[in-house]
């Protein structure tokens, strides 16, 4: 059972949290975790769960604290695993390194795991105490949670606009609305998510990239997604080109040229093809539960306004990362998410603002979706 956690285990569980989230974006489809092994006060090993998600935090943290893990207590984000895969458990780990304690932030929702973790601990004579720093690890988790418990990954739509919520003029330019700080801070978002995901009208006016290219991220590139029902991405775009490099994936609808589908995977580019929906694509609902049948757990969505409709429309968005430029574009501007059908403010999704920066001249605000 939970209990009320002392000051000492919400620091550590702290540490240990800040640990787990460098996994962000890198572990799919496996949770992102950290573990911090506390002997007579002092750390004597850390640990997060690695690029590929192999090996685990806890496996990790006992690597690095070799003989000092005995007797020492083990803060953990995540609960230990407790099945075999392709190492042993991660729970019978602790438990044979000689731990004593085990704190641990939440109950691992897989049912491969859920309890049997903790289970094991305790019958291995570990002092179990779990619930500390829970809202927190589930934040860290809240995309993992979703693909074991929905079947979907966790979406976040980001944007960025003028003060009046455009994208682009009406003659669609667009670039740049936001300065240099922004998109710095769009390229950090994009190495903390699985994938990045737009729709075939941004791929075409952008012919957009979508790696990560900060200095010492360029590894963290998500997997890059396009939404093209009628394959109409160029084979030349810098997608396309770059497909080797960059893991790419087209979503298109079946029944269409099986030549130029060919193509697409010669130059490197995964096809993945829908059944259609009346308005002749597949359905977001569809591709939010295929997306997450691959591993993904945490999807970047940067547009555009039909995409964005789309998954808002269809209550799949779970926050928002907004860019905002002090500048305007008046009504004639392209808007942010193309109409959905809200009739009624009831009908409008609600979102909670969790956080608001400035970034140069821009400024950048966080939104959860209110539950």
């Amino acid at each position: 059972m939970a209990t009320t956690a002392d000051a000492n285990d919400i620091h550590h569980m702290g540490a240990a949290l800040a640990l787990a989230r460098r996994g962000l974006g890198a572990v799919w489809p496996n949770p992102a975790v950290g573990c911090v092994l506390v002997r007579d006060g002092r750390v004597v090993g850390r640990g997060w769960t690695q690029p590929g998600g192999r090996p685990h935090a806890e496996t990790e943290a006992l690597r690095r604290a070799g003989d000092g893990a005995a007797g020492a207590t083990a803060y953990v984000t995540l609960e230990p695993c407790a099945h075999h895969g392709q190492t042993p458990p991660c729970s019978e780990a602790l438990a044979a390194a000689g731990i004593v304690g085990a704190v641990i932030a939440l109950e691992d929702p897989d049912p491969k795991v859920s309890g049997q973790g903790m289970a094991r601990l305790r019958d291995a004579g570990v002092a179990v105490t779990d619930g500390v720093c829970a809202a927190e690890a589930g934040e860290v988790n809240a995309g993992f949670f979703l693909r074991i418990k929905e079947g979907r990954p966790l979406f976040t739509l980001k944007t960025a606009t003028t003060l009046d919520g455009r994208i682009a003029t009406h003659g669609g330019d667009s670039r740049w609305i936001t300065g240099a700080a922004a998109r710095a801070w769009a390229h950090r978002l994009r190495a903390d998510h699985d994938a990045v995901m737009i729709g075939i009208g941004t791929a075409l006016a952008d012919d957009p990239v979508l790696t990560c290219r900060l200095p010492g991220l360029e590894d963290r590139s998500p997997v890059r997604i396009v939404a093209d029902s009628r394959m109409r991405l160029p084979l030349t775009s810098r997608l396309v080109e770059t497909a080797r490099q960059t893991p790419t994936w087209l979503i298109t609808a079946k029944g269409g040229d099986t030549d130029r589908r060919d193509a697409f995977a010669a130059l490197g580019v995964t096809v993945i093809e829908a059944d259609a929906d009346a308005r002749g694509r597949p359905s977001v609902r569809w591709i939010a539960g295929e997306l997450a049948s691959r591993g993904l757990t945490r999807v970047l969505v940067e547009g555009g306004g039909v995409l964005a409709a789309e998954l808002l429309g269809a209550d799949l968005v779970d926050r928002l990362a907004w860019f905002r430029a002090p500048l305007l574009f008046g009504g004639d501007g392209v808007p942010a998410a193309a109409a959905f059908g809200v009739d009624a403010l009831s009908d409008a999704p609600a979102f909670a603002r969790s956080a608001v920066v400035e970034a140069g001249p821009d400024m950048v605000e966080t939104y959860c979706r209110e539950t």
